[in-house]
């Protein structure tokens, strides 16, 4: 799902259920965008907006979400009370079961501090760095690492997923426009084609109450590196079907992962 969240948490919540009202679409994973419940600058309603990590309101939504659509859901993420230091937050990546349980849940391991001249981002002054990549088995066949954005930029992450089986890679993502334009395309097709996995990316889009503007482009590419569907503007939802015979015969027929070499 593609999304142009606001700074208002329970608009965002309500458009979020609108628009898979409105897609239509049949649905066995559901990923959202990162900052999905709020986008906001201001750092003061970011640390006042996190949630406790345990049950909470917003959870409680996501949980019924899923269960509605029968569905797994990735909520792309949302920020997080850390215990450990109260005065800043993560940026936490829940996962819900088709059944509404909370499953498991990922912190940010990257954080984007960056100067792009045009723009200026230090998530490192409110957000702590997640310290374990988490996975999750959607079946015997599937099984996801999860990701946050500026994550993408480390393949030892995938790579890592890649060694623990996964064959789905999640990226829930607020690219900014200039890095989008740069990267978000080659980045997201490197990750699927050296780990012969799946990538489901989305992200937001579009201009934001706090002035940031995103890149959208939400897409989902095959271990081939094509992009089978992709959002460029506007917000809504896409869909493809993931093969795992397809996915089977490419690693039979060009095994690059058992080719590799310890240096």
């Amino acid at each position: 799902m593609q999304l142009n969240s606001s700074d208002n948490i329970e608009k965002n919540l309500t458009h979020i259920q609108d628009l898979l009202s409105s897609s239509g679409q049949q649905i066995d994973l559901l990923v959202l965008p990162e900052n999905a419940t709020l986008m906001t600058q201001d750092k003061a309603y970011q640390h006042h907006a996190a949630q406790p990590k345990t049950y909470h309101k917003i959870f409680s939504f996501f949980q019924s979400l899923a269960k509605q659509y029968q569905c797994w859901l990735i909520a792309g993420s949302l920020r997080i009370q850390d215990p450990q230091i109260p005065a800043k937050h993560l940026n936490h990546c829940p996962v819900f079961s088709p059944q509404g349980q909370l499953i498991c849940g990922y912190d940010k391991i990257h954080l984007f501090d960056a100067d792009l001249g045009s723009e200026s981002w230090h998530e490192s002054q409110s957000i702590n760095a997640g310290k374990t990549p988490q996975t999750v088995a959607l079946s015997e066949d599937w099984k996801v690492g999860l990701s946050i954005c500026y994550d993408l930029r480390f393949p030892e992450l995938y790579r890592q997923y890649s060694a623990l089986n996964c064959n789905i890679f999640t990226i829930p993502a607020a690219f900014t426009v200039p890095t989008g334009k740069a990267h978000w395309d080659i980045l997201l097709k490197a990750r699927a084609i050296e780990n012969q996995a799946y990538v489901l990316a989305a992200g937001q889009v579009g201009h934001h109450a706090d002035g940031r503007t995103t890149f959208g482009h939400s897409k989902i590419i095959n271990p081939w590196g094509e992009t089978l569907a992709e959002l460029q503007k506007g917000e809504g939802v896409i869909s493809a079907k993931l093969d795992l015979a397809e996915l089977h015969h490419l690693k039979k027929h060009m095994p690059v992962l058992q080719h590799r070499r310890e240096l």
